[in-house]
């Protein structure tokens, strides 16, 4: 039998992302998210954790999804990405589901151009997209994010 591994399973509208487990932080109830000048269009604006300046990313945006405000019932997915802690606005986060590495279908083989996906999985009640978020923002979005984080803190 394959090992098992672990995704955080969300929802934007009537689809179902993932992420892997051990890049997500935790997931909290939406908070008013504060504007960041001058910050890449992917990014709604920052919010305060814990003390830490967080960048809540839309990732609607990114998906082509339907744009709309963050509600009081949305929540915020805490995760990592190897330059920094981001917030992902979701409509919902729905629990960890296990899979094997043979379950994952690559986005190519699918539907070419997915380069923000990691791979797809078949459930008995739809498809996952499994989201990498390394690839999330390209390099001239993460240092615009970067500069205008540190421009804020100047403020």
């Amino acid at each position: 039998m394959a090992a098992l591994d672990r995704l955080v399973v969300f929802s934007l509208d009537e689809c179902r992302y993932a992420l892997p487990l051990p890049v997500v932080e935790r997931a909290v109830r939406m908070v008013e998210i504060t504007p960041l000048p001058k910050a890449p269009g992917i990014v709604l604006g920052v919010i305060n954790l814990a003390g830490r300046v967080v960048p809540v990313l839309n990732i609607r945006r990114r998906f082509h999804l339907r744009e709309r405000e963050p509600g009081v019932c949305d929540q915020l997915l805490i995760a990592r990405t190897p330059a920094r802690t981001v917030a992902l606005a979701v409509d919902a986060v729905e629990g960890v589901v296990h899979y094997s590495a043979d379950e994952v279908i690559a986005p190519p083989a699918i539907v070419p151009g997915l380069e923000y996906l990691a791979g797809v999985i078949k459930l008995d009640d739809g498809m996952l997209f499994i989201h990498d978020l390394d690839l999330f923002l390209s390099l001239e979005e993460e240092q615009a994010l970067a500069r205008a984080i540190e421009a804020d803190r100047a403020r």
